[in-house]
């Protein structure tokens, strides 16, 4: 991925559509923004840690090849508006922006659509779990 300094130092408001999400100063490079991401997901549960942590790296390995400053800039301000929410607790009930999820592609609604089903059934899982462990108290 090659970064234009002069793209990170104008790239403020790059996919700033939400007025609540709080803007970037400017755009970290994409080393510091990539140790910051792994450093943020310390405080998440093991197993969430885990899966930030092999997904943040699936991507950036994915992206380190692009020469689009656009592409480059979009990259960037995304996963930086991540790491800004995840340093506070607004994640947890953070709601996506129909504006994002119009500009997906139909294989990205699919990824998200197999994300949700297995969170999902991660959750009915769980409270099975939890009241087998009640019955037998």
């Amino acid at each position: 991925m090659r970064v234009y300094s002069r793209l990170l130092a104008t790239a403020s408001n790059a996919g700033a559509s939400n007025s609540f999400r709080p803007t970037p100063m400017a755009l970290l490079p994409p080393i510091p923004l990539y140790r910051r991401l792994l450093r943020a997901h310390r405080k998440l549960p093991k197993e969430e840690r885990t899966l930030g942590d092999l997904y943040v790296k699936k991507e950036f390995r994915a992206h380190k090849d692009i020469d689009n400053p656009v592409h480059i800039v979009g990259f960037l301000s995304e996963w930086q508006m991540y790491a800004q929410q995840l340093s506070g607790d607004a994640w947890k009930d953070a709601k996506m922006d129909s504006a994002k999820v119009d500009k997906m592609s139909d294989q990205q609604i699919g990824q998200l659509y197999e994300l949700m089903t297995a969170i999902r059934k991660q959750e009915l899982d769980d409270n099975e779990a939890e009241k087998e462990s009640g019955n037998e108290k």
